[in-house]
């Protein structure tokens, strides 16, 4: 039980932070820690990158998570940010603390999967997608730093990815960003530790979302036909699922966010969790 809830609302009074929040595992997570509690703060760029391609979230998207966390009784703001910009990130931060005074939990999980083959990544694919979904959580983490060190307490939960431990093909961008993931959260937790402050990182296999749900996806796991469709992307994960699963639902991750940002989770620091079906017995440690 957290020092400021109850037992079914184990964050009341605490504020987080979570970027990508328009949708996906973002939105779920906004929810989950809503009803768990916690005011919350969604931020999301709310636009479209050029170099990614499917369509990304949009500000109806936002708006509808503002209203699907508001349902649970709590506080809710919501900001949109470009997380590859660090200006525009600590202009965030300081939004949240001019609102609620400081923040309390940031879970740092916005990003972008650009599917292209190494040949074919540009220098544009790659600024971006480091700049979303590696240096974008290192520009939340030391804006957020601050407020947690004064206050002697903080819970950081970045998103990481089954990427963050292995490779995958027409991600060469991508699966660098998710492993940089988990040295920066390794590095994070060893640097603010002291200060009552844990830095975790979540490491999802595939998850139902709009980014795994879109035609290029859909190719990228059966070239071979002429119409690959969301049914026959499921075929392929499942064999490489030792719980035959296909792709989870953003309830599973939101799941162990909770569990890390609560007192439950209290002294795990510098670590990912894997959430993936049991993918992780490829892994070599």
């Amino acid at each position: 039980m957290s020092s400021n809830g109850s037992l079914d609302r184990p964050l009341l009074g605490r504020v987080a932070l979570i970027t990508g929040a328009a949708r996906g595992q973002g939105r779920s997570h906004a929810v989950t820690l809503a009803k768990a509690g916690a005011n919350v703060v969604i931020a999301d760029i709310a636009d479209q990158i050029p170099t990614v391609a499917y369509a990304m979230s949009t500000e109806s998207d936002l708006t509808m998570t503002e209203k699907l966390v508001a349902e649970h009784g709590v506080r809710c703001h919501s900001v949109i940010a470009d997380m590859r910009d660090p200006a525009a990130v600590t202009a965030m931060v300081e939004s949240v603390i001019e609102v609620f005074g400081r923040v309390d939990i940031l879970c740092a999980n916005a990003g972008i999967s650009p599917l292209y083959t190494l040949q074919e990544t540009t220098r544009a694919i790659w600024d971006d997608t480091i700049g979303t979904n590696l240096s974008g959580v290192f520009h939340a983490i030391r804006a957020v730093a601050p407020s947690m060190i004064e206050n002697a307490f903080g819970r950081i939960v970045a998103t990481g990815s089954i990427a963050s431990r292995s490779a995958l093909t027409n991600l060469s961008a991508y699966t660098a960003s998710k492993w940089g993931v988990l040295g920066l959260v390794k590095a994070a937790a060893a640097e603010l530790g002291p200060h009552g402050i844990t830095v975790n990182a979540v490491c999802p296999g595939f998850i139902d979302t709009p980014m795994n749900n879109h035609d290029v996806y859909n190719r990228l796991f059966r070239p071979d036909l002429e119409h690959p469709a969301r049914e026959t992307s499921e075929e392929v994960v499942r064999v490489g699922t030792p719980m035959n699963l296909g792709c989870l639902p953003p309830q599973a991750i939101s799941d162990a966010v909770l569990f890390l940002v609560t007192d439950a989770g209290q002294y795990i620091s510098g670590t990912g969790l894997d959430v993936n079906a049991g993918r992780s017995v490829a892994w070599s440690a």
